[in-house]
């Protein structure tokens, strides 16, 4: 099981990303799929979750910001970032429940500017 993260850049503030999270397998067989983030000197924190039954949850910080969909066809799952603040400046990760395990892909850096 393998999933690629991509879509991080640098923005300014209030402006839009979009990551994309690649599944080597169908999409549908994990049992959640979920976007972290991680700034400097900062823990990972869960930003937002995305469950086979379409149930999300996000992050408070992220709430009414963030959304987080799949696209079934691709196996891929987005985190669409709108309004974007300095302090979404993080490493983003995927990760995904799969039979039991969770696996992660790599990161991809989006940085925010005042």
């Amino acid at each position: 099981v393998q999933l690629q993260a991509s879509g991080g850049g640098l923005v300014q503030a209030g402006g839009s990303l979009r990551l994309s999270c690649a599944a080597s397998g169908n999409i549908l067989s994990f049992g959640l799929m979920a976007w972290h983030r991680q700034a400097p000197g900062k823990q990972r924190e869960l930003v937002a979750v995305l469950f086979t039954n379409d149930h999300t949850n996000y992050a408070d910080a992220v709430k009414g910001r963030f959304t987080i969909s799949r696209e079934n066809a691709k196996n891929t799952v987005y985190l669409q970032m709108s309004s974007l603040k300095p302090e979404d400046t993080a490493v983003y990760y995927c990760n995904g429940l799969f039979r039991g395990s969770y696996y992660w892909g790599q990161g991809t850096q989006v940085t925010v500017s005042s």
